[in-house]
């Protein structure tokens, strides 16, 4: 079994796409996913699965999401050993004196285009700072999140992948709860 954290775009945000956690936990234990847990309201969900595709993971809860909710809302799904190495590589952590209240990482649900990239290199959306990574961008945004250019709108145009942000302690907190399930066999 492998240990999986999904994040789900866009749920229970402004009283739109509204899920309760207990619902998508149940329809996560139906699609056959075992040790289902969630975490606050936003749509943040670990498991274990036997499939090793993530991508398959992903699609799998889509349908689910479709079919159960009637809501099509994007899933980006990570194994556990994925998303603690995208939290351990954030450069900002190795900045002195950081406010981690600051500091978010938007996942990507994919290796964006190198055409894409070289284009977002030019980019500055000062006081706000970014580091791009393969599979998630790193933000220090000293007005808080809710000041930013850099949403999620604005790095799916740039990069043309899908993208959705949680704040480092958020993060921190998936994977603790995570890493109490892991019990990875293969």
């Amino acid at each position: 079994m492998k240990t999986y954290i999904s994040i789900l775009r866009g749920i229970n945000v402004s009283g739109k796409n509204i899920i309760k956690m207990e619902a998508l936990k149940e329809m996560y234990t139906d699609l056959g996913f075992r040790k289902v847990t969630t975490y606050i309201q936003s749509g943040n969900v670990i498991f274990q699965s036997s499939q090793p595709d993530a991508m398959l993971v992903s699609d799998v809860i889509t349908s689910g999401i479709v079919s159960r909710f009637a809501l099509k809302v994007p899933v980006l799904v990570l194994h556990y050993n994925e998303f603690q190495a995208v939290l351990s590589n954030n450069p900002f952590l190795e900045t002195s004196g950081v406010d981690i209240s600051k500091l978010h990482i938007t996942f990507l649900s994919g290796i964006p285009g190198l055409t894409n990239v070289e284009a977002l290199k030019n980019t500055s959306c000062l006081p706000d700072e970014f580091v791009l990574s393969e599979r998630a961008v790193y933000l220090m945004c000293p007005d808080g999140y809710g000041n930013t250019k850099l949403t999620n709108s604005y790095f799916e145009n740039k990069l043309k992948v899908t993208a959705t942000t949680r704040n480092v302690r958020t993060s921190n907190e998936l994977l603790r709860i995570a890493g109490l399930t892991d019990t990875d066999e293969g």
